[in-house]
C-alpha cells in the first residue's frame, strides 16, 4: 500500500465507525424506527474494496449494510433520511436500514432475507456479461449465507458462466446467537469447501490490513481479467449486538475473553497508529480530518430530522410484483 491509500483507507473507516456510534446514540431517542445492523468493527473489508472499485462497478449487500453503501460512495445525507424513514433516504423512506440502494453509484440495493442478494447478485453479473461491460460485481454475504442451498446454486451458476463476480464472505462467526461450533463441522474453512466447487478461492485475516488489501487487490484483478468469480472469506468480528444499538455482553453467548481479544485487533486503532508512525500525516491535521467527518455526520442527522415523511399517495410507488 501507497501512503495515500493509507490516509483515504482511514478515512473511510473513520467514517463508517463514526455514522455506526452516532446511529447508536440516537437510535435510543426513537425517531429510527426500523430495525438496525450495525457494522462497528467490521469497516475494514468494504472500506479497502472501495479503494478499488470504480463508480460503474456494482454492489448488493446484505441485512449488516451501512459499511457496505458507504464504502460504494452512497450518500450519508441519503442514508441518514432512509432510516428516519424520510421521503429525502435513499430508498424515499419506504426501506429502512436494511434495504438501502443508489444505482448512481453502483450500489444495485440490499435484503433482510439472508442470502437472497446472491443470485440477485450473480444475475446482476450475468446481464453485464451478456453487454460486454467491463465491470464486476461484488456479493456480500456472512457466515450464515453459506448455509443456505442458493449459495451453492449461484456459486456453480457463476462459474460454468464464467461471471466478473467477487463473493466477498465477512465471517463474523456467530448468526444472531449461534456460533459456528452448533452451526458448522469443526474447523471448517469455508473457503476450503468452497475451492471444491471449482472456483478460486481465498481466506484471510480481516483485521490485517495489508493482507486483506493484497487478498482484495488479486481478486479484482482475477475478475477484470475475465477469468470468472472468485470467492474471498475474511474473519472479522461485530462488536455489538446481532441487531440494536448496544452490546449484549450479558447474554454471555459470546465470552468476556473473546470480545476483549477482538477489540484489541481493533483494525481501526491499528490504521492509525501507522498514518502518525509514519508520518503519512500529523495528529493536528488528521484530527481535523475527523472533526470535519463527524461534521459531516451532524448535518447528515440535522438533515434528515428535518426532511418530510412520505406522503400516503406515494406508498404504492417503485413497487414491483
Amino acid at each position: 500500500m501507497i501512503k495515500r491509500e493509507y490516509l483515504e483507507l482511514y478515512k473511510k473507516c473513520f467514517l463508517i465507525r463514526a455514522v455506526e456510534e452516532k446511529i447508536s446514540t440516537e437510535y435510543l431517542k426513537h425517531e429510527m424506527r426500523c430495525p438496525v445492523h450495525l457494522s462497528i468493527g467490521q469497516e475494514l473489508v468494504p472500506s479497502i474494496l472501495s479503494l478499488f472499485l470504480k463508480k460503474k462497478d456494482k454492489a448488493i449487500s446484505t441485512h449488516r449494510c451501512h459499511a457496505h453503501y458507504l464504502a460504494k460512495g452512497g450518500s450519508l445525507k441519503k442514508m441518514i433520511a432512509e432510516l428516519h424513514g424520510k421521503k429525502t433516504g435513499c430508498a424515499n423512506g419506504k426501506g429502512g436500514s436494511m434495504h438501502l440502494i443508489d444505482k448512481k453509484v453502483g450500489f444495485m440495493g440490499t435484503s433482510a432475507i439472508v442470502a437472497h442478494n446472491i443470485p440477485v447478485g450473480v444475475g446482476l453479473a450475468l446481464s453485464i456479461k451478456n453487454k460486454n461491460k467491463k465491470e464486476v460485481v461484488v456479493v456480500y454475504l456472512g457466515d450464515g449465507a453459506i448455509e443456505e442451498g442458493v449459495f451453492y446454486e449461484s456459486v456453480n451458476f457463476a462459474i460454468i458462466k464464467k461471471l466478473p463476480v467477487i463473493f466477498v464472505c465477512e465471517n463474523n462467526f456467530y448468526s444472531v446467537y449461534s456460533a459456528l461450533n452448533v452451526r458448522q463441522p469443526h474447523n471448517r474453512k469455508n473457503f476450503k469447501m468452497v475451492e471444491h466447487l471449482g472456483i478460486k478461492t481465498i481466506g484471510g485475516d480481516g483485521y490485517n490490513i495489508e493482507k486483506t488489501y493484497e487478498i482484495l487487490k488479486e481478486a479484482i484483478n482475477y475478475v477484470k481479467q475475465g477469468s470468472g468469480p472468485i470467492f474471498t472469506e475474511f474473519t472479522t468480528y461485530r462488536f455489538l449486538e446481532h441487531c440494536g444499538p448496544n452490546n449484549d455482553d450479558n447474554l454471555d453467548y459470546r465470552s468476556k475473553k473473546e470480545i476483549s481479544n477482538w477489540s484489541s485487533k481493533d483494525p481501526l486503532y491499528f490504521l492509525k497508529r501507522k498514518i502518525l508512525n509514519q508520518q503519512i500525516i500529523n495528529k493536528e491535521k488528521l484530527f481535523k480530518i475527523e472533526k470535519n467527518i463527524n461534521k459531516n455526520i451532524s448535518s447528515a442527522f440535522k438533515f434528515a430530522k428535518a426532511s418530510k415523511f412520505p406522503s400516503t399517495k406515494d406508498f404504492s410507488k417503485d413497487l414491483y410484483v
